[in-house]
């Protein structure tokens, strides 16, 4: 493998993709990997000024339940209302979330800090929350963005005190009289430790400890002394006055912890084609080991990972499906891709199955193939010609029970009109200043593709480029490579 096949892998893999300076600079791999971790270090939030936490108290039409309160007085509130003053709040909450997620997109394909904002979009889908508050959304994302490189038993406790998080777990409704289990056990099962490590009392007597962690009307976190269960808990083998803090530190001290993230990380960063259920234990291992032993330092993890010899192993470039925001973060990085009007780019998340701050579940993403279907394919094939070639395109969304706005019209979910969009192909040109015209349809496919062209269409592309005009050439030749199949993998 060339060095710029390594770096183009690492880019991809630690981000959303190489700009063509990147290639350009040939540094070597580890030198390239050590810019990305000293780039990662500042922590900078994601700012959002549509978002006020005093206005959207005032226009969430479910406000944040105190549990001091009348529990039915948020549902009084809502009914307060009228239908025009909900259809109003619920555009205000969309047009926030929006917000929001094309600023995060923004960030992913120009941010310096491009392994920051990978691990805060892989967490996004570890720790998979969904919630109808753009502020307390907001907040878990910049709480999981800042701690994304740390120690995860600091990230764990974070996450776990999140009122987004709370509120989507239904542990606000966790009570010693009454315990919900919910919280408990997705803490257990998805986020730290795996099914198949803790029995079902475990689950219940760890509900019992989480009683009485809950949040205020401003999203902050509290914990509600009178609702918890003072009790005496066994839980993994251990019995105690256990609270909330206690079950979370025990599960860190379980080894099998350290082997879950590893493994999920590796999935996503290395390889999840083989067996995604069971990925190569000599890879993962050591990995968990290191991990348990340095106190789960996610820096350290990552960097072990990205310098194993393994992780460059043809096996492993150009076999991973691009999720739809990699699809879309890395054309907007590798060809500075700007649109007009920032709608389209909420509507083609929707419809490659995929949105920011909507995931499915609380597993999230399933990832994989699951992202290729009949209709997914075509539109990823089509979306070059789109963006780069201004054609027009028409979308009609699925009815989405979950949606943000829940009340939209079928009218409200089509789109049909061409995407005001520009690129900035210089940079890709000085790439190519030096490399003969019959050749540059080859060179740029080793810059623009993961996956080894297939001859036959490269020849397609060679055919097209030659019948292209002399201004549009260039243009020309990157919109043929993305439409092919072989640009969906990284």
């Amino acid at each position: 493998m060339t060095n710029q096949q390594q770096l183009q892998h690492l880019y991809w893999r630690a981000g959303f993709g190489p700009r063509p300076e990147d290639v350009a600079a040939n540094l070597s791999p580890r030198k390239a990997l050590r810019q990305l971790l000293r780039d990662a270090q500042p922590y900078q939030p994601l700012a959002s000024p549509g978002i006020q936490a005093a206005e959207m108290q005032a226009m969430t039409p479910t406000p944040t339940p105190d549990l001091r309160q009348d529990p039915q007085a948020p549902a009084l509130k809502k009914n307060e209302l009228t239908p025009e003053q909900r259809r109003q709040q619920n555009r205000q909450i969309r047009d926030a979330f929006y917000e929001m997620n094309t600023g995060w997109l923004a960030r992913m394909a120009s941010s310096p800090a491009q392994l920051r904002e990978k691990m805060t979009f892989f967490w996004h889908g570890h720790f998979a929350c969904r919630v109808r508050r753009p502020d307390a959304a907001l907040q878990l994302n910049n709480t999981i963005r800042r701690l994304a490189l740390g120690k995860f038993s600091d990230l764990l406790l974070a996450v776990s005190k999140e009122p987004a998080m709370l509120q989507f777990l239904n542990n606000q409704q966790n009570r010693k009289q009454r315990p919900n289990e919910n919280f408990a056990r997705e803490v257990m099962e998805l986020f730290t430790i795996g099914r198949g490590h803790y029995t079902e009392q475990d689950v219940k007597e760890a509900a019992r400890a989480f009683t009485g962690w809950s949040y205020d009307a401003q999203g902050q976190f509290v914990f509600r002394e009178k609702q918890h269960d003072v009790g005496p808990k066994t839980f993994l083998g251990r019995t105690g006055n256990f609270g909330g803090e206690d079950i979370l530190t025990i599960i860190l001290e379980q080894p099998q912890t350290a082997e879950f993230i590893t493994t999920k990380l590796y999935r996503f960063f290395v390889n999840d084609t083989p067996n995604p259920a069971h990925p190569n234990p000599a890879h993962i291992q050591p990995l968990a080991k290191a991990f348990f032993q340095s106190n789960y330092d996610l820096t350290d993890l990552m960097e072990r990972l990205f310098t194993a010899d393994w992780f460059y192993d043809a096996a492993n470039v150009g076999t991973r499906i691009k999720s739809p925001i990699e699809l879309l973060a890395g054309i907007k990085r590798t060809l500075g891709v700007e649109l007009e009007d920032k709608k389209p780019l909420i509507v083609f998340q929707k419809a490659l199955g995929q949105t920011l701050f909507e995931p499915p579940n609380v597993a999230g993403w399933a990832g994989g193939r699951s992202w290729i279907d009949s209709s997914t394919l075509l539109f990823r094939l089509q979306l070059p010609q789109v963006l780069l070639k201004n054609a027009e395109i028409s979308i009609a969304l699925k009815e989405d029970e979950n949606d943000i706005d829940p009340q939209q019209t079928k009218a409200d979910r089509t789109f049909r009109q061409p995407v005001k969009a520009k690129a900035k192909l210089a940079p890709l040109g000085l790439l190519l200043a030096k490399t003969p015209e019959a050749q540059q349809p080859a060179a740029l496919s080793q810059f623009l593709l993961q996956a080894p062209i297939r001859p036959e269409n490269l020849q397609l592309v060679q055919q097209v480029a030659q019948k292209a005009p002399a201004e549009g050439h260039l243009r020309t030749m990157v919109t043929s490579l993305l439409s092919l199949p072989e640009y969906q993998l990284m």
